[in-house]
């Protein structure tokens, strides 16, 4: 950003940002606790669910790419605005309209605003807290964290009421009228230059050297992680025999398990190295899978979320330690790799269902759990990215 701004500029943004990821994760994080009731009104299968699903990180991830572009050019301010019209078009289509294809259009929609989201507000976390972006981009996850650990909770609440899954969702564009007015008001500083990037330029600039590795690490990190989110509720009461109460107790406490995780996590993670801490909470996070799926011990699946927490915005500071070229651009294609994993994950965990059964469907996270220690084994061992900022 072009000048220094003031600390009450960088004390509203930076809770500007903080309400988005608030935000960000309670709308993202209402699907899986109101899955089971939409696909009983609807009468569809598990695979039809996945599908509706899947629309939400389509949209996620063209989002991200071009929202890069965008941010570069015109500035965050607008992409940000942009996210949350996108995000009330969405949410008022989901929470109104009756058929699956209208439904999936819907979450398109979502999508489109949660991509700009993920773009808009880790770029300006990392422009306004450079030296300390690894702390604040995991305390932007520990808002993110809390919206999810409030979403199911609220929904399970509404649901015992007698509240219907649509009613739940229209709760929701209260808090994006007020993120919405919040940012029309907010004063965001000048960027330094403007980008004169073609999507063209992409390859080039975004998968040079190690970049395409950290985009495999995200990409099966989030398809476990919202793999996970979307069908934890699903598998615990149909195959577990868990009450609707205690399985969406259990889903919040997932999130809240990720929300704790950042809070704590980011204050050692410039000690520990960027790579170390991803490779130790990835593996720390598949056995937590292991356990849940394979043993009676289901309570390790919410732990999952402890150690899953920093992985997320820990590759994201990496990913801007070593890039500053074009910086929002590669951004933007690192949460394009994010938003293919939000894609893979749950529609893999669908359709496995779908063909092999519930158990075997929601066992398909662990594969990819393994898959991001995979990737992150190989950065660790190739350039052992540790403190750099």
């Amino acid at each position: 950003m072009k000048n220094k701004p003031s600390q009450t500029t960088i004390l509203l943004l930076t809770a500007g940002c903080f309400f988005a990821f608030f935000l960000f994760g309670f709308t993202d994080n209402l699907k899986g606790p109101t899955l089971p009731p939409m696909i009983a009104e609807l009468g569809i299968n598990y695979g039809t669910g996945g599908n509706i699903s899947f629309s939400l990180y389509l949209g996620f991830l063209i989002a991200t790419l071009v929202t890069g572009i965008l941010a570069d050019r015109l500035g965050l301010k607008v992409v940000m605005i942009l996210a949350g019209v996108m995000l009330a078009f969405g949410v008022g289509g989901y929470s109104s309209l009756g058929t699956p294809a209208l439904l999936s259009a819907s979450l398109f929609i979502i999508g489109l605003g949660l991509g700009g989201f993920e773009l808009g507000t880790n770029a300006v976390i990392v422009n306004l807290h450079h030296e300390k972006k690894g702390l604040y981009l995991n305390l932007t996850g520990v808002m993110h964290g809390l919206g999810s650990t409030v979403a199911p909770v609220f929904a399970g609440w509404m649901l015992t009421q007698g509240a219907t899954w649509r009613t739940i969702y229209r709760w929701d564009l209260l808090l994006i009228a007020a993120f919405i007015l919040y940012m029309i008001f907010l004063r965001f500083p000048r960027a330094e230059e403007k980008s004169s990037l073609e999507f063209s330029d992409i390859p080039k600039t975004a998968f040079k050297n190690y970049l395409p590795l950290f985009y495999l690490a995200i990409l099966f990190y989030v398809s476990a992680e919202i793999g996970i989110g979307s069908w934890m509720v699903l598998y615990l009461q149909e195959i577990r025999g868990v009450s609707v109460a205690l399985s969406n107790q259990a889903l919040a406490f997932f999130f809240a398990a990720l929300m704790i995780g950042r809070l704590i996590g980011g204050f050692f993670v410039h000690k520990l190295g960027y790579l170390r801490s991803i490779l130790v909470a990835a593996i720390l996070g598949a056995a937590c899978i292991a356990i849940g799926i394979f043993t009676d011990l289901v309570i390790f699946l919410p732990l999952t979320g402890l150690f899953f927490s920093i992985i997320f915005p820990t590759i994201t500071a990496a990913v801007s330690g070593i890039q500053h070229e074009h910086q929002n651009t590669v951004l933007g294609v690192l949460f394009t790799f994010a938003g293919i994993g939000g894609m893979i994950g749950p529609w893999l965990a669908a359709w496995s269902s779908e063909y092999f059964g519930l158990q075997n469907g929601f066992a398909v996270n662990l594969l990819l759990a393994s898959l991001t220690i995979l990737f992150v084994f190989i950065l660790y061992r190739r350039i052992g990215y540790e403190k750099h900022s």
